[in-house]
C-alpha cells in the first residue's frame, strides 16, 4: 500500500483562487471510491492504495486544469512506499499519536 500527497497547481487562472480546481479534482477522486483513500487537506490531497493506480490517478488529476483550458500546470508529489509493513494514512496518524 503507497500514500501519495499531490498539489496540482493551475498557472495563469487571474485569480488567486484554486479552489474551483481543487473541486474538480476532487470529483475525479470521487469515481476510485472503494478503490482508493483519500483526503482533502488544506494544502494538498493524500491519496492512499496500489501504487500503479494511484500514479495513473496522478496523471488523471494533473489533466484536470489542461480540460479547463489553462495551458500550463505543475504538479508536486511525495510518494510514500512502505513495503515490510502496512502503510495506510490512519497507521501513520496512530503512531504518532501513541507517542503524544
Amino acid at each position: 500500500m503507497s500514500i501519495i500527497d499531490i498539489t496540482v497547481i493551475p498557472v495563469g487562472t487571474g485569480t488567486p483562487s484554486v479552489s474551483e480546481y481543487v473541486a474538480e479534482i476532487q470529483k475525479v477522486l470521487q469515481q476510485y471510491e472503494g478503490r482508493v483513500k483519500y483526503q482533502l487537506t488544506p494544502m494538498s490531497t493524500l491519496i492512499e492504495g496500489e501504487l500503479t493506480l494511484l500514479l495513473k490517478i496522478v496523471q488523471e488529476l494533473h489533466e484536470v486544469p489542461f480540460q479547463k483550458g489553462l495551458q500550463r500546470v505543475c504538479t508536486n508529489i511525495r510518494i510514500d512506499d512502505r513495503r515490510d509493513k502496512e502503510n495506510t494514512m490512519a497507521r501513520k496518524l496512530q503512531s504518532v499519536q501513541a507517542k503524544l
